[in-house]
């Protein structure tokens, strides 16, 4: 493919964050491009819908500034403060953090420094719900197990005065043939 005249040369760190960014776009889950400062480079579009916030808020502002400080979160600051910077890449790092406007989320945060740009990709998936299910599925499990255990024991229960009334019966009616036997013996 011929390079237009008059059409400038990118270097490469452009290049290669404008693939970054494009790829980010196309992706479902939030995504963050930080420079080495913690700054927004860049964010995709699910990262600005989920969080509820604006492109012009969100670019060039300290990752901890975003949302009024929604982002100044313990856990996200010592991952990308003391960890990142020895590691390189962190992958499954879960952070639960309420944010006034939009509730609590449970996010398993990945990222990763990248050589070529010095950016740190930062990769969020929202795992809130499936949290909510798995605890509500193991709530219903236990409140199952538990009405179960309560039925068992109550049939327990009777099957055991079913088998005492057994008894009796039996015996009932042995004493019963007995008396016959009794009677027919005095009857001859």
């Amino acid at each position: 493919m011929k390079k237009k005249e008059g059409t400038p040369k990118k270097s490469d760190r452009e290049t290669a964050l404008y693939y970054i960014s494009s790829f980010c776009n196309t992706a479902r889950e939030p995504f963050l491009i930080l420079n080495p400062d913690l700054r927004v480079v860049a964010a995709n579009t699910a990262f600005y819908k989920i969080f509820q916030v604006a492109k012009e808020g969100t670019e060039n502002q300290l990752i901890y500034d975003l949302g009024n400080g929604q982002w100044n979160i313990p856990e996200l600051r010592r991952l990308l403060e003391n960890i990142l910077p020895q590691k390189k890449s962190l992958n499954d790092f879960e952070v639960t953090h309420e944010f006034p406007n939009i509730g609590l989320k449970i996010m398993i945060l990945n990222a990763r420094q990248l050589d070529a740009t010095q950016q740190i990709l930062l990769a969020i998936e929202d795992i809130t719900l499936k949290k909510t299910i798995e605890k509500k599925l193991a709530d219903y499990t236990k409140n199952l197990e538990k009405g179960i255990a309560e039925k068992t024991a109550e049939l327990e229960a009777r099957v055991d005065e079913l088998s005492k009334l057994n008894k009796l019966m039996v015996g009932r009616e042995l004493k019963m043939v007995e008396l016959k036997k009794e009677i027919k013996q005095l009857k001859n």
